[in-house]
């Protein structure tokens, strides 16, 4: 848990850029992996989509953990144990018990990453370069470039349309689990 949280010690801009200096062709990756014989010639990965992709899971993961850890140690053995002593194999135990009684920290972990996910547009700019965009930027670009203020507003209700799915998804899925409380994500 503290290796989740030490990264929100520093500031998410400075963190990227320290990747950015990672995935560069002459940075440390490149670097350790010529110097272990892996690789012949620098990665290209900077100003790729996978360095976005990187980039974003790097920033982003510690907000998915956290709901999945919060609710794997709710997670009550006796039902699991129940669904073994009731015939359930591995595959029908994950399936029927433990998905169900999860899906709320799934929902939540969702939650908390997929709008900072869309909205970070400086990843993509510093990651990406101008080839690779993500929600954001099109709003960004929408509302300070084309000042195109009628998409850039419909694209961000769009978002905000999204998220509001995905917290009835949450409220469904706690309901129907039996728990009433739903202050976690208000």
């Amino acid at each position: 848990m503290l290796l989740l949280i030490i990264p929100f010690w520093t500031n998410s801009l400075v963190r990227l850029y320290a990747v950015k200096l990672i995935m560069a062709a002459n940075g440390l990756l490149s670097s350790a992996l010529i110097g272990m014989g892996l690789i012949n010639e620098p990665l290209q990965i900077l100003y790729t989509e996978k360095a976005v992709i990187g980039g974003l899971v790097y920033l982003l993961f510690p907000f998915m953990v956290l709901p999945l850890y919060a609710v794997f140690t709710d997670l009550r053995q006796d039902i699991v144990l129940a669904s073994k002593d009731l015939g359930a194999n591995k595959f029908q135990t994950f399936w029927h018990v433990i998905l169900p009684l999860t899906t709320p920290g799934i929902i939540s972990g969702v939650l908390l990453v997929l709008l900072p996910a869309m909205g970070m547009f400086y990843v993509a700019d510093i990651l990406g370069g101008s080839r690779n965009l993500l929600v954001g930027n099109i709003i960004k670009s929408q509302f300070l470039d084309a000042r195109d203020w009628p998409f850039g507003a419909a694209a961000s209700v769009l978002l905000t349309l999204t998220m509001a799915i995905l917290i009835a998804a949450y409220y469904a899925s706690s309901k129907r689990i039996g728990k009433t409380d739903h202050n976690e994500v208000a």
